[in-house]
């Protein structure tokens, strides 16, 4: 299988590291797609994913999934025996897609929506707003005092370990840095999750 990704980007992170923590890197050829060059705006790429967006997994008869959770979903289930990311029970699975939908909602896609806004690095294919970015980077900061709130006698957002939730915040927190959002010194409780992912082989990958 074909893996399209932008390496510095956070969203193929989320699936490499999803990737690493199951053993799977070796499985898939990882293919780099230049967003600012345009290459996900090309025939070919379309073809393989209409939203023109990464990551991009193509099977080898040829099928294409599109969407980090739903390729991470794949290997989820395709794989049964690697470590479980997405939940082990119900109610494990339940409370997960409640953080995976908050992290979504509330911190990943207003960090998204700081870098589009503010960096002016997509302005050649879409109209920048530069107030609405800064807004969506003050909600990034009330999530990031949130999550520090939360994680106080916690080691892991859920389930008592490590899940899909942990590398999605860490993705987003590393990826915050760009619009120059970084863990506040007060945020002693995320600061101390943050190393703790970091330590792991995964977030190399």
């Amino acid at each position: 299988m074909k893996i399209f990704e932008t390496k510095t980007a956070p969203n193929p992170r989320r699936v490499r590291m999803f990737m690493a923590e199951k053993g799977l890197l070796d499985e898939a050829e990882f293919v780099e797609i230049d967003l600012q060059k345009g290459e996900n705006l090309t025939p070919e790429f379309v073809a393989r994913n209409p939203m023109k967006k990464v990551p991009v997994m193509e099977l080898d008869d040829g099928t294409c999934i599109a969407e980090t959770m739903a390729i991470c979903r794949y290997f989820e289930e395709a794989y049964p025996d690697a470590p479980k990311l997405l939940g082990e029970t119900p109610l494990e699975k339940a409370h997960l897609e409640q953080w995976l939908r908050w992290i979504d909602f509330y911190f990943f896609m207003p960090t998204g929506m700081c870098f589009q806004h503010t960096t002016g690095y997509f302005k050649d294919r879409m109209n920048p707003i530069k107030e609405w970015g800064e807004e969506c980077g003050e909600g990034v900061e009330k999530f990031m005092h949130f999550l520090n709130k939360h994680l106080d006698g916690r080691d892991y957002i859920c389930c008592d370990r490590f899940t899909a939730a942990d590398i999605n915040a860490f993705t987003t927190v590393a990826f915050a840095r760009v619009v120059n959002i970084r863990i506040k010194p007060e945020h002693t409780n995320l600061q101390a999750w943050y190393d703790r992912i970091k330590a792991r082989p995964s977030a190399q990958a």
